[in-house]
Parts: C-alpha cells; structure tokens; sequence
C-alpha cells in the first residue's frame, strides 16, 4: 500500500477506456446493429403505449436530458419599464 500523498504509479492512465467495458460496448452495438429488423418487427407487434414507453427509455440514450434553469433576477435592478413588462407577461392570461 503507498503512502498518502505519493505519486501513483502504473495502472491505466486517466481517461483511458477500460478494455472490458470497451469490448461489450463493441459487442452490443453489433449485437443491435445486425438485429435491426427483428427489433423493428418486435416493436411494431407491440401496443402503442408499450411502443411508446421502449422509445421513452431509448430516447435517454441518444437524446441528453435537460437540467432545470434556475434564473434569479433581481428585482431592484430592474428598471420600471422592465418590471412592467415582466408583470404584464405575468398576468396577460389572468385578465
């Protein structure tokens, strides 16, 4: 066991792929690529909410999920001619 603080030394430098984890990616994307059609044919048996819950988990694979934008404005340095725009959009469904 090292010391804390020593320098590591030797093992797979940072940022290399693990060759296992690699070999399977490899694998699987072959795996889905020569059975495309049996997957197509697989999906079109299926009712229109399974079909749909398959693409929703597939979709988190291809497409990134959005994070929520947080915006804080402050209020005091807003000019009068903002704040009304701001109160006005706010409430043009409320009238």
């Amino acid at each position: 066991m090292r010391k804390k603080g020593t320098p590591k030394t030797g093992g797979r430098k940072k940022g290399t792929p693990n060759k296992v984890t690699t070999d399977v990616k490899t694998w699987l994307a072959g795996l889905i690529d020569n059975n495309r059609k049996q997957v197509e044919d697989d999906l079109s048996q299926l009712e229109p909410k399974e079909r749909i819950m398959i693409f929703e988990r597939l979709l988190q694979y291809v497409v990134p999920k959005q994070q929520a934008v947080s915006a804080q404005i402050d209020l005091n340095t807003l000019s009068d001619e903002q704040l009304n725009t701001i109160i006005n959009e706010l409430t043009k469904d409320l009238k």
